[in-house]
């Protein structure tokens, strides 16, 4: 049997590693996105430096009010890695958030980053719900107000005040991805089996095909 000690540097690793959730340090300057290539990665494959230019770490457009002319009366204006290709590997991204009076950004979550929010007008009644017990922690934010949604859990923004509101996202990752929970459970392509559904939320089979028809056709 190899000698115990051997071990202790594998077991450190193990128990130290998950402290360790964002990219490795960076071995260059930056590694701006090549959107065209056709290389699949975890990520994007970097762009030559030495065709890099000062607008593939530009985005103009973040003072523009999003169109909230919709069923849900909100917008979200994102700033990922696909349309700033210098977020590579920089483990940030941005977001604007506009909403109508009653405007609402339904339960989602994100899947790889932590947001954090601050409100620049209005009113917005936010929250999220934990994974233990289901505990649901809300907030009423007003003007200049933060909060903060941890990775990977679901939470909503909903402006229930008489005017629009206006809030900027931070996001701990280049490309957090958004899962919006009615249009995944309701709109899943293909469909998720009505006989699941209607077990799992203790509905008839008659409810559940109309919820699907609305996000089938919402999607």
């Amino acid at each position: 049997m190899a000698p115990s000690f051997l071990f202790l540097p594998l077991f450190a690793l193990l128990v130290i590693s998950p402290a360790f959730g964002s990219d490795p340090s960076q071995l260059q300057d930056f590694c701006v996105a090549d959107n065209s290539s056709q290389v699949f990665v975890n990520g994007f494959v970097c762009k030559n430096p030495n065709v890099v230019t000062v607008n593939d770490f530009f985005f103009s457009g973040l003072d523009k009010a999003g169109n909230t002319n919709n069923k849900l009366g909100s917008s979200v204006t994102a700033v990922a890695v696909n349309n700033l290709p210098g977020l590579n590997t920089l483990g940030i991204s941005l977001a604007r958030l506009d909403f109508a009076p009653g405007g609402l950004v339904p339960p989602h979550y994100h899947p790889r980053a932590t947001e954090i929010l601050v409100v620049l007008e209005g009113t917005l009644y936010v929250g999220f719900v934990a994974s233990t017990n289901n505990q649901l922690f809300t907030k009423v934010l007003n003007k200049g107000d933060v909060f903060v949604f941890p990775q990977g859990l679901i939470h909503f923004q909903y402006n229930q005040g008489w005017t629009n509101a206006v809030a900027l996202s931070g996001l701990s990752s280049q490309n957090p991805g958004v899962v919006f929970v009615a249009n995944a459970v309701f709109g899943a392509n293909p469909p998720i089996s009505d006989d699941v559904l209607a077990k799992a939320f203790q509905l008839d089979k008659k409810t559940i095909d109309w919820l699907q028809a609305q996000f089938t056709a919402a999607n």
